[in-house]
């Protein structure tokens, strides 16, 4: 009797006699059924997954579950403490994550429960805007508004016996309330969760000038939080006014 090639079903020799046709292709049809049922059973159910980007993964020796997609620059790493052994976590060993982006809007924009994940943050402010011509913008750690908590210098090369006596930092200062094409502005804040130490805040600022909106006006400032916590707060406002417009990108830095 000869025999398929890949799952050995019994089939007639090309010589033989079939005497009994029916039960020959009964044989053959149960062989295929078995097979056909025993290989649907071992199969993965498409339905397991549920969304672009859900990946199958082992729970144990012939047992397998869904991993739901992770999100937007995140990357699979292996975690054994998790089901699948498998997670979705913040790519190590350098790189930029975008936290979160805020419209500049009103009197005050708080950048709220700032993770304490990242090496450093670095804070880019695009097209701020204030609705008061010559006023600057100010920023504040912890929303702390005690006056021996801040300091800052502006322009700065050497400045030394400075007492810490502010309530906030400038970040610029006397920019034009009407233009805002020149206005580009960056803050870093390394090792911003450390609580053994202050805070060091470093500000690069451009901006238009309020008499000459055509000029830039440029800004070298660095600061200083002298309370031992990690920076888990930052509020921007206007020494004077509201916002008029500005976007906050919060990016945290491994």
């Amino acid at each position: 009797m000869a025999t398929t090639t890949n799952y050995s079903w019994q089939t007639p020799d090309d010589t033989a006699l079939v005497k009994d046709g029916a039960s020959a292709i009964r044989t053959l049809g149960t062989a295929i059924d078995t097979t056909v049922f025993n290989n649907a059973s071992a199969a993965i159910a498409k339905t397991i997954v549920d969304a672009k980007g859900d990946i199958i993964a082992a729970t144990a020796a012939d047992t397998v579950a869904k991993l739901a997609v992770g999100a937007n620059d995140t990357v699979l790493t292996a975690d054994s403490s998790t089901a699948t052994g498998l997670k979705w976590a913040a790519a190590s060993g350098g790189g930029m994550t975008l936290i979160s982006t805020t419209t500049m809007t009103g009197a005050t924009v708080s950048l709220s429960s700032i993770p304490s994940t990242y090496n450093s943050l670095q804070i880019v402010i695009r097209n701020h805007l204030p609705a008061s011509d010559g006023t600057g913008l100010c920023m504040r750690i912890n929303g702390d508004s005690n006056s021996n908590r801040h300091i800052y210098k502006e322009n700065w090369q050497k400045f030394t016996d400075q007492s810490i006596s502010a309530t906030f930092m400038f970040v610029n200062d006397q920019v034009d309330n009407g233009v805002a094409d020149l206005s580009n502005i960056k803050i870093e804040i390394p090792d911003y969760a450390n609580t053994s130490n202050g805070t060091l805040i470093l500000m690069n600022a451009t901006g238009n000038n309020m008499t000459n909106t055509s000029n830039l006006q440029i800004f070298n400032n660095i600061g200083y939080y002298n309370q031992l916590t990690a920076v888990s707060s930052i509020d921007f406002f206007n020494f004077s006014g509201n916002f008029t417009s500005g976007t906050i990108l919060l990016y945290g830095v491994k």
